[in-house]
């Protein structure tokens, strides 16, 4: 029964992580944690999330900016393997915290002064990508950054679901192979992989029709609702890891 839910909630993370551009490794995260170790849900996830940007490449792949991919890519894979081989050795706690402050405060921004944006220069998209990296091959869910900095670029939604997409693919191989050399995963869950696979190109299916379907206005409002959230969380969980609450 467990595992029924699991692969439901992958399912539904799918969904709104197309639709947002990212968090849905978060959403997945948050519950799997429940039933698996750190390490093994890190990896499940990780092989999910690489799923679902392969499905959103699949349908959205006309829409890639290259550019931001190049800019974004090269320093995310760089510090993507720097955070994957400190898994090991750096508590999440402070991380987590600071993390959720960072975003909580650029949503506000965001809200008070709507007109606010990153400057798509190649300085700010290459720090986009050494935190996104860094904080993905750490704690999993660097996406987040990701798509706030992409977000305060202003793209056109397909341009900014394909584009988090194909920085997110590249990645997630990295930190996979390195998750996979630590021996985070277990053969017995191996099984989980396939299944996974299949549900996060449906979810990403289903999550392209829906977004085919806002306007450009009531999208940047879902994805600023969305990253408000996860900030929020991020900053209770590392709250409460910090002062041993949970």
């Amino acid at each position: 029964m467990d595992e029924l839910v699991f692969l439901l909630v992958a399912f539904l993370a799918e969904i709104i992580g197309t639709m947002a551009g990212f968090g849905s490794s978060t959403i997945l995260m948050t519950f799997a944690l429940f039933l698996f170790d750190f390490r093994t849900t890190l990896t499940l996830v990780a092989f999910f999330h690489l799923s679902g940007s392969a499905g959103r490449i699949i349908f959205f792949h006309k829409s890639i900016n290259k550019r931001l991919l190049i800019l974004f890519g090269i320093p995310g894979v760089i510090f993507t393997f720097i955070g994957a081989i400190l898994v090991r050795y750096i508590s999440s706690e402070f991380l987590e915290f600071f993390l959720g402050a960072f975003l909580l405060t650029y949503v506000l921004i965001s809200v008070l002064n709507p007109e606010f944006s990153v400057k798509a220069s190649k300085v700010n998209s290459t720090a986009g990508g050494i935190l996104s990296g860094f904080i993905s091959g750490i704690i999993g869910t660097g996406g987040i950054i990701k798509s706030a900095f992409l977000t305060s670029f202003k793209l056109e939604k397909s341009v900014y679901i394909a584009t988090a997409a194909s920085i997110s693919f590249i990645i997630d191989i990295i930190r996979i192979s390195i998750y996979l050399s630590e021996g985070y995963l277990s053969s017995q869950y191996y099984i989980y992989i396939p299944v996974l696979f299949t549900i996060a190109l449906i979810g990403s299916f289903i999550g392209k029709n829906i977004v085919n379907m806002i306007s450009e206005k009531r999208f940047r409002v879902f994805v600023l609702v969305v990253i408000a959230l996860m900030s929020l969380k991020f900053i209770f969980d590392g709250i409460s890891k910090i002062f041993g609450f949970i």
